[in-house]
C-alpha cells in the first residue's frame, strides 16, 4: 500500500490531487454564466427619466386649465354683473321713482277731490238752507246819510208787502217815509256815509234788482 501511494505521489510529483472534468461540462458551465441576465438592483426602484418628464408636462396642464377656468369665472362675474345686476339694479331704481311719482299725484289728487268734495257740500248746504230773514226798518228821523233806493211807492202798504218779500230773502231794508214836498214811501236796500260809496253799491246791484236804482240822502 506504502508502495503504492509513493508511486501515485511521485507520478503526480508532489502536488495535490486534481479533479479533471471533461472540456465539454466547462463549456457548457461557462456558457450558462455567460448568457445569465444581470439584474440591477437600482432598475427597479427609480423610474425612468421619462415618467418624471410626463408628471412636470401634467402639472403645467393642470395650472393653464386653472388659469382659462379663473379668467372664465372672472369674466362671467364681470359680465352677470354689467348687463344683468346693473340692469337689474337700474330698472328697480326707476321702478321705485314712478311708484313715488304716482303715490304723490294719487295724494295731491286725493287733496283737490277733497276740497272739491267740501266746496260741493258747502255749495249744496247753502242752497238748501233756509235764509236768516232779513230786518224792516222805518226811519223816523233824517241821519245825513246816502241810500240806496230800489222802489218808490205812495202807499206804505206796498213798500212794506215788498221789504217783506226782500226780508223773506234775507235781505234787510229801510223803509223811508214821505219828507218834505215828496209823499213817497222809498224802499232802500243799503245806506253809506258818502255818495260814491252809495253809487257803486246802486252800480253793482242792478244785476240783481234792475236799472231802476238811485241814490238818495236822507
Amino acid at each position: 500500500m506504502a508502495d503504492d501511494k509513493n508511486q501515485e505521489d511521485s507520478e503526480n510529483f508532489g502536488l495535490p490531487d486534481i479533479e479533471y472534468k471533461p472540456l465539454e461540462q466547462l463549456d457548457s458551465s461557462k456558457s450558462t454564466e455567460e448568457t445569465a441576465p444581470i439584474k440591477d438592483s437600482s432598475t427597479s426602484e427609480t423610474p425612468p427619466p421619462y415618467y418624471e418628464e410626463e408628471e412636470e408636462e401634467g402639472s403645467k396642464s393642470g395650472v393653464i386649465i386653472t388659469l382659462i377656468v379663473g379668467l372664465v369665472i372672472v369674466v362671467g362675474g364681470f359680465l352677470a354683473y354689467k348687463y344683468i345686476w346693473v340692469p337689474k339694479q337700474e330698472k328697480a331704481k326707476l321702478a321705485l321713482l314712478e311708484e313715488k311719482r304716482k303715490a304723490k299725484e294719487k295724494v295731491v289728487a286725493d287733496s283737490l277731490a277733497r276740497v272739491a268734495e267740501e266746496e260741493r257740500l258747502k255749495l249744496e248746504a247753502a242752497a238748501n238752507a233756509k235764509p236768516a230773514e232779513g230786518t224792516i226798518e222805518t226811519l223816523a228821523d233824517r241821519t245825513g246819510r246816502y241810500y240806496v233806493v230800489v222802489s218808490s211807492s205812495v202807499d206804505g202798504d206796498l213798500a212794506m208787502d215788498r221789504a217783506k218779500k226782500l226780508s223773506a230773502s234775507g235781505k234787510s231794508t229801510k223803509i223811508i217815509p214821505p219828507f218834505g214836498k215828496w209823499k213817497y214811501f222809498r224802499l232802500c236796500i243799503a245806506d253809506f256815509d258818502s255818495f260814491a260809496g252809495a253809487q257803486s253799491n246802486a252800480d253793482a246791484s242792478k244785476a240783481e234788482y234792475g236799472d231802476a236804482l238811485w241814490v238818495l240822502k236822507y
